[in-house]
């Protein structure tokens, strides 16, 4: 099989050709793209589904004319508007302009210094024809309602920092319109959006294609998000197309038969290191002048975890940053009480971030970047930091092998892994892991969730899991708390609020994941 896949209508002229692609490690190795081929009209979305580490981010590089690096071209070619995106002088008339790219950690793609206005303006102005200061003003303004966003001088005014992780989202989407584009690209366009947004992502997308001209490619681990918002959606396995996926359902609920329970039995999520608590009590935090939470209290017993879910701009990840004292809050307390706990060793809490790729530095190898915690918290010796992470590593599944590769040569679940390995070198008693699962494929997903449910067992560490995804809280907390409007609006056992949900907003988050109630696996409580 070739791998050739058309998602052509009859007479149709493609915006996008891809024959033979083969791409490799430039210093030998298996191919992690072979023999690629596809071709996408104007007017037509294209869906790409797949394990972490099937090469979907690699095949989506390719229309910029990028690989990742340590990678090289093997064979074939790519096409754009009939320019090859590999051409350097092609490539600068293409990217922006006909094809723009739109990643899977939006936050990368804008500049934290600079204001979110100041940044759409820069775009339109490099892209399109608006030169004249009203013309620039008008067109983001345009951009931003176009993707549903304000458009006053307050949210102008505002830094990256100081927008929710789903509007991030949708500014690299108007950053990404700035041109505006022929082709986008779009490499997990859902991933760190609760149910609410990623369902309203489907008709975003709807009217940002709607003239007919554009076509996409988008690249998802959900195959029944994709399906619903895709002309064609083919499968990839390891590098391979392994033919077109079926127009699938919206996945059903996981009270289905063969629904994976991470592991949640008699012996799972049960403390090694004796009593203790996370304890934050009456929580008020703010960007600036914006207040973002409201009195938050919870308390989450040592060795255990507690999801936190919530409406995208709900306050999830300050809370996040404020539990690992990267926030400071405006009120209340946040404390690690533990009787016999080591003190001098490093910080109790660690956050484990969302951006897994932002969070490594792209230049450091694997081990530099476990080492450094090592020997700089823990004063190990270099000998003994070597050894210490090979160890790491295989706690969190990675071979030693993985020592010599940067972050760029990793698929998103060995960053994300290798940057849970890299909070663990600090010896922290608390992992506060925010969205760990967000752009990771169903499987992928399930075996984050089963490591941290394994690092429980036998570090006996603490977790608090900030996530928009209902089925990991299921499957990976005993205790839940939903956050709307930076307050608690819910809280108590997982199983049951999530088949008993009390408030209004529990019950919106469930119904547009798809499902009335969640059933719980049995946890051994």
């Amino acid at each position: 099989m070739t791998g050739h896949v058309t998602a052509r209508p009859s007479g149709a002229d493609p915006i996008a050709e891809i024959s033979g692609l083969s791409l490799g490690p430039a210093a030998g190795g298996p191919p992690v793209l072979h023999d690629v081929g596809l071709s996408l009209p104007r007017g037509r979305v294209l869906g790409i589904v797949g394990r972490s580490g099937s090469g979907k981010s690699s095949l989506a590089y390719s229309l910029l004319g990028h690989v990742r690096p340590g990678l090289e071209v093997r064979a074939g070619t790519v096409r754009v508007a009939g320019l090859d995106p590999f051409d350097r002088a092609a490539a600068r008339g293409l990217r922006g302009r006909v094809v723009s790219y739109l990643g899977q950690d939006p936050a990368s793609s804008l500049n934290p210094a600079l204001r979110i206005g100041t940044q759409i303006a820069e775009a339109v102005r490099l892209r399109s024809s608006a030169r004249r200061a009203h013309e620039v003003r008008a067109r983001v303004e345009e951009l931003l309602r176009s993707v549903r966003l304000p458009a006053d001088r307050a949210f102008w005014r505002r830094l990256p920092r100081q927008v929710s992780g789903g509007q991030a989202q949708r500014v690299a989407l108007a950053l990404a319109l700035a041109g505006p584009p022929g082709l986008l690209v779009l490499d997990e366009p859902t991933s760190g959006l609760d149910t609410v947004l990623a369902d309203g992502m489907r008709g975003l997308l709807a009217e940002v294609l709607s003239d007919g001209d554009r076509a996409a490619l988008l690249v998802s681990h959900d195959p029944g998000w994709i399906a619903s918002v895709a002309d064609e959606v083919i499968r990839l396995e390891e590098g391979r197309i392994a033919g077109a996926a079926p127009k699938a359902p919206m996945p059903a609920p996981p009270s289905s038969p063969g629904f994976p329970t991470a592991g949640h039995g008699p012996e799972s999520g049960r403390s090694a290191g004796g009593g203790g608590e996370l304890s934050v009590r009456g929580l008020d935090a703010a960007h600036g002048r914006v207040p973002v939470l409201h009195d938050v209290s919870l308390t989450v017993p040592a060795g255990s975890c507690t999801a936190v879910v919530g409406p995208s701009g709900s306050g999830k990840s300050t809370l996040a940053r404020c539990v690992a004292g990267l926030h400071r809050p405006a009120r209340g307390s946040v404390e690690w009480r533990e009787q016999g706990a080591e003190r001098g060793r490093g910080a109790a809490v660690q956050l484990v971030a969302q951006d897994a790729r932002g969070a490594l530095n792209p230049r450091e190898s694997v081990s530099t970047a476990l080492t450094r915690p090592l020997r700089g918290v823990r004063r190990r010796s270099a000998a003994d930091a070597s050894r210490e992470a090979v160890r790491l590593l295989g706690l969190v599944g990675l071979g030693p092998e993985t020592l010599s590769r940067r972050p760029g040569e990793l698929s998103g679940g060995q960053r994300q892994r290798v940057a849970l390995a890299r909070t663990l070198a600090a010896g922290p008693r608390v992992l506060v892991c925010d969205e760990i699962t967000s752009a990771l494929d169903p499987e992928t997903a399930g075996g984050v969730l089963a490591l941290l449910d394994s690092l429980r067992r036998t570090l006996g560490v603490t977790v608090v899991m900030v996530t928009h995804d209902l089925t990991a809280a299921a499957r990976g907390a005993e205790r839940i708390v939903v956050l709307d409007g930076g307050r608690v609006v819910e809280a108590g056992p997982v199983d049951r609020v999530l088949t008993a949900p009390e408030h209004p907003v529990t019950r919106e988050l469930l119904a547009y994941a798809g499902y009335d109630v969640i059933a719980v696996p049995e946890q051994g409580r």
